[in-house]
């Protein structure tokens, strides 16, 4: 059950002439929308691991486990009202994913014993499966964000397998493999965030090892950051990243406290031109929608 509109003092900090709404997502926080002040303007109480603002100004959540979702699920909710309009039910340990398609079905990946992304219909049906090729000994870590290319493959990181792999869906075979473990044992990457580009080339957030990599179409890292760049520890546990129209790319930390900065948008020469700070904890992933006003779009569905 979803609770009443919630009204919380948020803050943005050296914001300059930059202002972001945006939807955040994670365990403490939950599922809430942040106006281009900094104010909560809508918030759904349940945490919530991946989600959009449908072109119907729903809400679709992956949640985490709840009493009502005990292995997670996929939920649409009426932004207006809080009403569930649409909800699967997770049948394996976790969602990590949710995606709108085209048809009106739901691309959902599912994390357990047989870790998969299947299709579920508007009935909570699922009408297609296709199984994901990662490890299976800590479900958590199996995969945290699916997304779907321009030519209608799929794109996954795989945290412990410490590579971001492109599948093709009708067949379940993969196609390409961006490994991400390039600095020795000791500092394992975990891609926790993977975003086509429009160029071709592949934004890869780490959670462990903390830094945000872009790779070209063979694999090549043409571009990364870390705290150590920035000269300041501005992420900790590098979750999302999005890159922005204008080159910029926004970055999302979730092991945050207090006025920490949970968000902060940086330029391609690694200046911090935005920060967001003000909840007690950080995000997981996030959807920048709209900048001073105008609405940011992403390629979400194929």
């Amino acid at each position: 059950m979803a609770v009443a509109f919630s009204s919380i003092s948020l803050q943005v900090i050296d914001a300059g002439e930059i202002r972001h709404s945006f939807l955040g997502l994670g365990k403490a926080n939950k599922a809430v929308i942040i106006d281009e002040n900094g104010k909560v303007e809508w918030k759904f109480d349940k945490p919530a691991s991946d989600g959009w603002v449908l072109p119907n100004g729903n809400v679709l959540l992956a949640l985490y486990g709840t009493k009502d979702f005990p292995h997670g699920g996929v939920v649409e909710v009426e932004r207006d009202t809080h009403k569930i309009v649409f909800q699967y039910k997770g049948q394996q340990k976790e969602i990590s994913t949710a995606l709108p398609l085209p048809d009106g079905n739901f691309l959902v990946v599912e994390l357990g014993p047989q870790p998969r992304a299947i299709t579920v219909n508007r009935k909570g049906e699922v009408v297609n499966t296709m199984l994901l090729q990662c490890q299976k000994e800590n479900s958590h870590m199996q995969t945290r964000m699916l997304r779907i290319l321009p030519n209608g493959n799929y794109i996954a990181p795989h945290l412990l397998d410490f590579a971001v792999k492109e599948y093709n869906p009708k067949t379940g075979a993969v196609v390409k493999t961006f490994a991400t473990d390039d600095r020795g044992r000791a500092k394992r990457d975990w891609p926790f965030t993977a975003i086509r580009l429009k160029d071709g080339n592949t934004l890869i957030a780490c959670t462990n090892g903390n830094r945000i990599i872009e790779v070209d179409a063979n694999g090549k890292i043409v571009w990364s950051v870390t705290n150590d760049d920035l000269g300041e520890k501005l992420f900790n546990d590098a979750c999302g990243a999005q890159r922005l129209p204008n080159g910029n790319t926004v970055i999302s930390s979730y092991h945050t406290r207090g006025n920490q900065v949970k968000l902060f948008e940086i330029t391609r020469e690694k200046k911090v031109v935005w920060r967001y700070s003000g909840m007690n904890a950080g995000f997981h992933h996030f959807q920048i929608l709209t900048t001073n006003g105008k609405p940011i779009k992403e390629n979400r569905m194929k």
